[in-house]
């Protein structure tokens, strides 16, 4: 393994966001040679919390240049050559994404000292619109340039796969932030709690969330299967969702952001945990202590982590389909429970920081003996 190695890891990142720094602190502390990461500031609209600096691997904070918006967003990043000459690092592995302006050159840079560049990414979904087929080529074109590909999902290596890239090639490391639990799974009783089934929702209060919807399809159950809904963060939403709560789904409670212990006995007391929109890190966090999870599709990377052995994944972001598969989960508890305990052996045994570092590992091996 790689362990001994004198390898010194170079990862170019648009951004540093905190729960990635637990992913780079655990490769600095494999590779002797060291781990230095390179990433800049997002957009403020972006609000990704890059409050906690790595403290095994270097960080070298770069100057993003964002320009323009949505899908014709791009960026460019200062002071990435100056980084690269000082660090110098034998393997380099950095985001596959077109859109960044200054990642032609990172490779140039790399190749013609004879090293290695491996990609990262979600995967590439099949193009769409007039220039479909344009879009398409370049993709394959840019992808083709890495040695390897890392990817969170088995849907991201069939996409790059559907490009042409060599299967052999691609890794499929997923998408974790914690290590696997330490503490036993969680016991629940045969019965909900006080006779009434808790949901909880963990995140950031923002649109993509779409807790909404949740509100709303909570307001749709009937009987006794109204959860009491723990909606647990912070955001720029609060106020709203709280005014919405109110005027139809009183039995929501707000309990802001938690972290810890606090927040291990609220998920220790749910019953459910449900993500009706993006994001994917708290959904480990509530499957590590034992809840069955129903999320929405997202980007893809959701789709190893959550099955019918598991949980529910939503094809859509309405409220009605919401409130179905919340009452189909609520209705056979025994199931539910079932279900709670697969979502504890997949974070411990198949989906954990333990995993995503060993992959890694084996991708930065694999590149540099070949």
């Amino acid at each position: 393994m790689m362990s001994n190695s004198r390898i010194r890891l170079g990862i170019l990142q648009r951004v540093l966001p905190s729960y990635r720094v637990p992913l780079f602190d655990a490769l600095a502390d494999s590779l002797d040679g060291g781990v230095s990461v390179f990433a800049g500031d997002a957009r403020r609209e972006e609000m990704i919390t890059g409050s906690i600096s790595p403290q095994i691997a270097q960080y070298r904070k770069g100057r993003n240049i964002h320009l323009f918006k949505g899908r014709f967003y791009l960026c460019w990043q200062s002071g990435l050559l100056r980084w690269l000459r000082e660090w110098d690092p034998d393997v380099l592995i950095m985001e596959a994404n077109p859109r960044y302006l200054h990642s032609p050159g990172a490779i140039r840079w790399m190749r013609r000292r004879g090293r290695p560049v491996i990609g990262w990414g979600l995967g590439s979904p099949e193009a769409d619109g007039s220039l479909a087929r344009v879009r398409t080529v370049l993709r394959r074109h840019f992808i083709r340039r890495f040695d390897a590909m890392i990817t969170y999902s088995t849907l991201g290596a069939k996409e790059y796969d559907s490009l042409g890239y060599p299967s052999s090639r691609i890794f499929i490391a997923p998408n974790a932030a914690r290590p696997k639990p330490k503490h036993p799974m969680p016991e629940r009783g045969e019965e909900f709690r006080a006779g009434q089934p808790v949901i909880a929702f963990v995140g950031r209060l923002q649109s993509r969330k779409r807790i909404d919807t949740l509100i709303r399809a909570c307001d749709m159950l009937e009987g006794n299967l109204r959860p009491l809904l723990w909606i647990i963060g912070d955001g720029p939403q609060c106020s709203q969702l709280k005014a919405l709560a109110n005027e139809i789904y009183p039995l929501t409670e707000f309990h802001g952001a938690q972290h810890g212990q606090d927040l291990e006995k609220r998920l220790r007391l749910a019953d459910l945990f449900v993500l009706p929109g993006t994001g994917g890190l708290a959904v480990q966090e509530a499957m590590a202590f034992g809840l069955p999870v129903i999320v929405g599709e997202s980007d893809g990377t959701q789709s190893d982590l959550v099955r019918d052995e598991n949980g529910w994944l939503l094809s859509e972001n309405r409220a009605e389909i919401l409130a179905k598969t919340i009452k189909a989960a609520l209705s056979n508890l025994p199931s539910l429970r079932e279900k709670g305990r697969a979502s504890y052996r997949i974070v411990s045994e198949e989906i954990n920081l333990e995993k995503m570092v060993a992959v890694f590992l084996e991708t930065v091996d694999m590149v540099i003996e070949s």
